[in-house]
C-alpha cells in the first residue's frame, strides 16, 4: 500500500468527484482512477459509490475514512519531527490559522502562552481558509488550530477525535463606510428597507465566518441585504467596505483600527453584532512532549 493512495483516497472525500481530485492531486483522471482502484484491490471492497453526480463513500469507505486520516496523520508529524530534528535538534510545532487571527491575535496569543511555559520549539504557521485549516488539521499537518467558533455552530473538529479551549472572544461587528469625512452616519444602515436592499459583502463558505452568520440568521432576519460581492478572506471583506461597495460582518479585532479612524464605522446598533469565540483545535491523541506542554500552557488539561 502506498502513501499516495491514502491522500488519493481523502481527496475525493473533500472535492466530491474524481475529475476534482484529480485536478487536485496533480494527475490525469485515469491515472487517478487507477490508484484508487489499488487501494481498493488492496483493502478487498470498494470505497466509492460512482456515479454521474460524483462519488459518495460506501459504508466500508466510511469506516476506513478515520483509520485513513489517523495513519496520514502519524506518517506527516514523524517526517516532520525527523526534519526538524536534523536541520535544528528542536522539535516542530504545526500550526493552522485562520487569516483573520493570523495577523493579529497569533502573535500576541504565543507571547502570553510562553510566559506561562517557554516553548522550546520550532513553530510553523499556515495562514489559510477555516476549510482548508480544518483540512491541515485532519490530514496531520498541524498539530493545533487557530479559529474564531461560534456556540450555535458544530464542524468536522467537534466530535470525539478532537478536544478544543477558548482563547479568547471576538464579535462580528457589521460595518460600513461613513456617508463622508464630516459625516459619521453609516453610508449603509440596518436594518435597510424592500425598495432598498443594502449591498451585502458576505465571506464564502469556505470562510469560518459565514457558519457562524448562518447560524445567527434568525437574528439577522429582519436585514433587508442583497448580494453584492463575496470573498474567502475577512480582509478582503474590510477593505471593500471601506471603497464604499456596501456593508459587512467581519471580526471586531481586525477593523479596530478602521474604527478609531473613522475609515469604517458600525452599520447597526448592538443587537446587530454576533458574539464569537476564539478557539484552539488539537487532535485527541496529541504526541510530543513540547506539543502537550503547549497545550497545557494554552489551558487545556
Amino acid at each position: 500500500m502506498e502513501l499516495a493512495w491514502l491522500e488519493d483516497f481523502l481527496a475525493v472525500i473533500d472535492c466530491g468527484s474524481f475529475s476534482r481530485a484529480a485536478d487536485s492531486r496533480h494527475v490525469t483522471q485515469p491515472a487517478f482512477s487507477r490508484r484508487i482502484r489499488s487501494l481498493e484491490d488492496w483493502i478487498g471492497t470498494p470505497l466509492f459509490e460512482r456515479s454521474s453526480h460524483g462519488a459518495a463513500l460506501t459504508a466500508a469507505g466510511e469506516r476506513f475514512r478515520p483509520s485513513a486520516e489517523a495513519a496520514l496523520r502519524k506518517l506527516l508529524h514523524g517526517r516532520e519531527d525527523a526534519i526538524a530534528a536534523a536541520d535544528s535538534g528542536l522539535p516542530l510545532l504545526r500550526f493552522a490559522s485562520t487569516h483573520a487571527l493570523a495577523l493579529d491575535f497569533f502573535p500576541q496569543w504565543l507571547r502570553k502562552v510562553e510566559a506561562r511555559s517557554p516553548v522550546d520549539a520550532s513553530i510553523r504557521l499556515i495562514a489559510d481558509t477555516m476549510h482548508a485549516c480544518e483540512q491541515l488539521l485532519l490530514r496531520g499537518e498541524a498539530q493545533f488550530l487557530l479559529c474564531h467558533g461560534h456556540d450555535g455552530v458544530s464542524g468536522r473538529l467537534d466530535n470525539g477525535d478532537y478536544r478544543s479551549i477558548t482563547v479568547g472572544n471576538d464579535v462580528l461587528l457589521p460595518v460600513s463606510a461613513p456617508r463622508a469625512a464630516n459625516d459619521p452616519r453609516p453610508r449603509f444602515e440596518l436594518p435597510g428597507s424592500p425598495d432598498e436592499p443594502l449591498p451585502l459583502l458576505a465571506p464564502t463558505e469556505a470562510s469560518g465566518l459565514s457558519r457562524a452568520l448562518a447560524a445567527a440568521q434568525a437574528q439577522l432576519a429582519p436585514a433587508q441585504v442583497r448580494p453584492a460581492f463575496t470573498a474567502h478572506l475577512a480582509t478582503v471583506l474590510a477593505a471593500m467596505a471601506r471603497d464604499g461597495r456596501g456593508l459587512t460582518w467581519v471580526p471586531q479585532r481586525l477593523v479596530a483600527d478602521d474604527l478609531a479612524a473613522g475609515r469604517l464605522v458600525h452599520a447597526g446598533d448592538a443587537s446587530w453584532t454576533i458574539p464569537m469565540s476564539i478557539r484552539l483545535y488539537r487532535p485527541r491523541n496529541l504526541t510530543g512532549a513540547a506539543a502537550t506542554r503547549l497545550w497545557a500552557a494554552a489551558g487545556g488539561d
